[in-house]
C-alpha cells in the first residue's frame, strides 16, 4: 500500500526534496583513530590555578568523611589545636594527632619526589613562600584570614547544639569543611601558596631541604604556614567558645 501511494506520488510530479543518509555505524573507526592520538603537550603545565583548590577540597571532603568515624577526621595541626583548646580533644590525643599529621605529610611529599622528581624539582617541591608582589605583611593577614574560615567552619559543622536541632549536619560536616579548604585555597595561593595546614607545609619543607622552604628574604615563608595558622587557632576558639562554660560534647563528631 505504501509502494502504491509513493509510486502515485512520482508520476504526479511529487518527486522527494531530500535524500535518506545512509545509516551511521555505532562505532566510528575515523573517531577512534582521532581521539586516540595525543593532544598534550609534552611540557604539561599542570592543573593549574583551578585544579589545585578542586583538588584539596574534594580529597579533604573525602578524607573527613571516611576518618570522622575513627579519630574524628584529624588531618590539620591548626583544627586540632583548636578543638584541643576548646576541650574537645585531650592534650595526649591532640599531641599523638599532630605528630601523626607531620609524619603523614613527610611520607607523602618523599611519594611525590620519589615518582614526579622532575616535576618535583620544577614546582620547587610545593613548599610555601610568598610570592612576588606580596609582602609579609600581605601573606600574613591572607593566612590569618584563611585559617579563621576554615577553623571556623569546622567548629560550626561540628557544634553539639546545631547537631542536636539538626540531625543531619553530622552527614553533612565533610562537604561546608571541603568546600571551605576549596575557597581558601582559590584565594590564597597566589599569595602564599595556601599555608592553612601546617603539616602539608612542614612536610614539603623537610622534603625538599632547601633555603627556599625555610627562609625568604630574612621572614621564613614556613613561619606563615606553621606559626600563624597555630596562633589564629586560639583566637578563633575564643571567640567561639566561652571558657568559663562547660562544653556539653554529647553528640560531637570531633571528640
Amino acid at each position: 500500500m505504501a509502494k502504491d501511494i509513493e509510486t502515485a506520488a512520482e508520476q504526479r510530479g511529487g518527486a522527494k526534496d531530500y535524500h535518506d543518509p545512509p545509516p551511521a555505524p555505532l562505532i566510528d573507526p575515523e573517531e577512534l583513530t582521532k581521539w586516540s592520538k595525543p593532544t598534550l603537550h609534552p611540557d604539561c603545565g599542570g592543573v593549574g590555578i583551578l585544579g589545585i583548590p578542586w583538588a584539596f577540597g574534594g580529597m579533604i571532603f573525602i578524607l573527613v568523611y571516611c576518618t570522622a568515624g575513627i579519630s574524628g577526621g584529624h588531618i590539620n595541626p591548626a583544627v586540632t589545636f583548636g578543638l584541643f583548646l576548646a576541650r574537645k580533644v585531650s592534650l595526649i590525643r591532640a599531641l599523638m594527632y599532630m605528630v601523626a599529621q607531620c609524619l603523614g605529610a613527610i611520607c607523602g611529599c618523599g611519594l611525590v619526589k620519589a615518582f614526579q622528581k622532575t616535576y618535583y624539582n620544577n614546582y620547587g617541591g610545593g613548599a610555601n613562600e610568598v610570592a612576588a608582589g606580596f609582602n609579609n605583611g600581605t601573606g600574613l593577614g591572607a593566612e590569618i584570614i584563611g585559617t579563621f574560615f576554615l577553623v571556623y567552619t569546622v567548629f560550626a559543622a561540628t557544634d553539639p547544639k546545631r547537631n542536636a536541632r539538626d540531625s543531619h549536619v553530622p552527614v553533612l560536616a565533610p562537604l561546608p569543611i571541603g568546600f571551605a579548604v576549596f575557597m581558601v585555597h582559590l584565594a590564597t595561593i597566589p599569595i602564599t601558596g595556601t599555608g592553612i595546614n601546617p603539616a602539608r607545609s612542614f612536610g614539603a619543607a623537610v622534603i625538599y631541604n632547601k633555603e627556599k622552604a625555610w627562609d625568604t628574604n630574612g621572614y621564613s615563608g614556613l613561619d606563615h604556614s606553621l606559626e600563624l595558622p597555630l596562633l589564629h587557632s586560639t583566637t578563633n576558639t575564643s571567640s567561639e567558645q566561652q571558657p568559663s562554660k562547660p562544653l556539653d560534647l554529647s553528640g560531637a563528631m570531633l571528640d
